[in-house]
């Protein structure tokens, strides 16, 4: 008899996201056992706890999912789980805290390839403000945006402190140089956009960062992305099912991507990769360029 499909589902935050337990199921995991209060420093013994029961071949059929609220911490609980390995010992790990991951890549490969297709450019050049970039999805987006060659800014609405911090915590993380600004004010916020080659909007839900007046100063924006789905948008004149749709600003040019555009696009990439996990003969591991990869191939 066949052993079951088990993924292991560790987060250090007090429990694990529904929306990731029923992708699992979906994707086609036998049963999908939450843990909650794992911390970095307990990811290799949990991992360890994991691969030795069922032998190399139930290896196979195990699988570790990581979640969380922390883009950085996410990626070095995958990190540590990788490098508790002992072959043949070995299962497939997958790091997605909050869907952040999966979310941000949909939202960096959407506007990548609108910015390409419609303007003729690559990310590589240029000027990315990526609002909410304190939070999960924002981190990892301009994670992304710089790893692409863009030149990316995090604005902090409640001013510089919080936006340094991000940066300076992804910046060591993963080798990259985004910036920090303070977008606490209209005016602060007005000169970020008239410089602004694209915008990524990841504020939290029913938050709208990017009005009509912050558009009409917009004049070199190209693409403006949003997540938000919730009323009132996070950028206004983005409509939830927008896909590389006009947005009235004041560069004429503009095309805007809105939430369900890119959830469609996560929910695709987060699939395909649970799915990936189950059917693989070799493990993998899982992060957010391996995310981004995907979501690419989706949009070719």
């Amino acid at each position: 008899m066949d052993k079951p499909f088990l993924l292991h589902f560790a987060t250090p935050g007090p429990r694990v996201s529904p929306f990731d337990v029923n992708m699992a199921y979906d994707a086609g995991w036998d049963a999908v056992i939450p843990y909650a209060g794992v911390a970095l420093a307990e990811i290799a013994g949990f991992t360890q706890d994991a691969i030795f029961s069922r032998g190399p071949k139930g290896a196979r059929r195990t699988g570790i999912f990581i979640g969380g609220r922390d883009a950085v911490e996410a990626a070095d609980m995958l990190d540590a789980a990788r490098a508790a390995m002992v072959p043949p010992f070995q299962v497939s790990v997958f790091a997605d805290p909050s869907g952040a991951f999966t979310t941000a890549a949909a939202m960096v490969a959407k506007a990548e390839r609108t910015l390409t297709e419609h303007h003729g450019r690559t990310l590589s050049g240029c000027r990315v403000v990526v609002f909410g970039g304190t939070g999960p999805v924002g981190m990892a987006a301009a994670v992304l945006a710089a790893q692409a060659g863009a030149e990316v800014t995090i604005p902090g609405h409640d001013g510089l402190s919080r936006a340094r911090a991000a940066a300076d915590a992804i910046n060591a993380r993963f080798g990259v140089a985004v910036g920090a600004a303070d977008g606490s004010g209209e005016s602060a916020k007005g000169a970020l956009l008239a410089d602004a080659d694209m915008v990524l909007a990841t504020a939290r839900a029913g938050v709208q960062v990017i009005g009509p007046t912050h558009l009409a100063m917009a004049r070199t924006l190209l693409v403006a992305a949003d997540i938000n789905a919730v009323p009132p948008a996070g950028v206004a004149g983005i409509d939830v099912m927008a896909d590389g749709a006009h947005l009235i600003a004041a560069s004429g040019r503009a095309l805007g991507i809105g939430p369900l555009a890119i959830g469609n696009l996560k929910y695709k990439v987060q699939q395909t990769l649970l799915q990936a996990m189950r059917n693989t003969e070799s493990p993998l591991y899982l992060g957010l360029q391996d995310c981004l990869q995907e979501a690419r191939r989706h949009v070719a």
